[in-house]
């Protein structure tokens, strides 16, 4: 196999932070082979990369010989450099590979090969330690929505705004508070949501302004945690004050079909599959979706992205729970279920579990109440 380089394009570098263990904005690593690798980190990294990165070799950069030519230039030629110091002329590279590395490392004279499958297997199939991490992020979430519902649930109605502690509640506010709670566990989520109506009608509405009552609130927060890294994501939906009976019918519609696609779930079952069963039983409710084939009749909430995505050191990555592709499900695959139902004017609803795929089924990570009403929460 052709030796691997991988140049981080920031911190959040998912397969630099795989392959490496280690997480780092800047940096180089190459995989010679099996047991073979290296990483190059500066000054400021190199005793944190020591003590958390698990690659045979660490070097400090004058170690490695490098030389500063600027952005995109210097760690490219050290790349070649160390390839050709074992007489490789080859080398695969992350999808990920911003192009300034790319084009400077074809520069070089090097034949380089863009791997889109890189780890692609391997980050799918978790290991028993990567659940783990997984679920510590799920259960950090699930304390995340509580601490917001919580709030919700304190509020009073005024002019059909809900009011705590003399002001308005706002998504604001709610942000805070859930980000507060994330960092003291150990977790970081910048672009949660919180999103009343009737913006929530837009799935990636992040919220803004004061919150009403009568009206569905979706909380959709995937936390990573700063000591692993591997993300959680869990979505709920609730209402403060009398429940419209158009929510209760939609919020209904998601959990049958949220239950129905994690039924549908299990090892070689296909992705397509379960997202078209989400779909039917939403269309069989009376609501439709943006999927050929389950459109549903016109004018009514409709779910308009796929039923979920994989989650790791990325809160979306492979596979897919959605058509017209098949992507056939992995044991150790983690998977989020998210039936949703929006209505532009309205507002929307939205439900969300996290688990694994197993040969037998799907294992919940998720414990947590689905209820419309704050209360149950508490």
């Amino acid at each position: 196999m052709k030796p691997v380089v991988l140049i981080p394009g920031g911190e959040g570098d998912a397969d630099f932070t795989y392959a490496t263990g280690f997480a780092v904005e800047t940096g180089l690593y190459v995989r010679f082979g099996e047991n073979d690798d290296v990483l190059v980190v500066s000054p400021l990294e190199i005793d944190r990369a020591r003590v958390q990165s698990r690659t045979t070799k660490t070097l400090e950069l004058d170690e490695a010989g490098f030389e500063d030519h600027g952005p995109f230039v210097s760690y490219a030629r050290l790349a070649a450099r160390l390839l050709r110091q074992r007489s490789s002329e080859q080398a695969r590279v992350s999808a990920r590979l911003q192009a300034g590395y790319l084009e400077e490392l074809r520069s070089t004279g090097l034949e380089i090969e863009v791997d889109r499958a890189l780890f692609q297997i391997e980050r799918r199939q978790k290991s028993q330690d990567e659940a783990a991490f997984i679920e510590a992020s799920q259960r950090a979430a699930e304390a995340a929505v509580v601490e917001v519902v919580s709030q919700l649930a304190q509020a009073d109605v005024r002019d059909g705004i809900l009011w705590l502690d003399e002001s308005p509640l706002t998504s604001e506010r709610l942000y805070a508070r859930a980000s507060l709670l994330l960092g003291e566990k150990g977790f970081t989520c910048p672009d949660m949501i919180i999103a009343g109506s009737p913006e929530c009608a837009m799935p990636h509405f992040r919220g803004e302004g004061p919150i009403r009552a009568g009206a569905p609130v979706i909380i959709d927060i995937f936390p990573s945690s700063r000591k692993s890294h591997y993300y959680g994501d869990l979505t709920r939906t609730v209402v403060v004050g009398e429940i419209p009976d158009e929510v209760r019918r939609m919020h209904a519609a998601a959990l049958q079909a949220l239950d129905a696609g994690i039924e549908s779930i299990r090892a070689g079952a296909s992705g397509r599959d379960v997202h078209q069963t989400v779909c039917q039983v939403l269309v069989d409710r009376g609501f439709g979706t943006t999927t050929k084939g389950f459109e549903g009749p016109d004018g009514v909430a409709r779910m308009n992205h796929s039923t979920g995505h994989g989650v790791g050191l990325d809160v979306h990555e492979e596979p897919s729970l959605r058509g017209p592709d098949e992507n056939i499900l992995l044991e150790g695959d983690v998977v989020t279920v998210e039936p949703g139902l929006y209505l532009l004017g309205f507002g929307g609803v939205r439900v969300e579990d996290t688990g694994i795929v197993t040969n037998d089924g799907f294992r919940n990570f998720t414990t947590l109440t689905r209820s419309l009403d704050p209360r149950d929460y508490l």
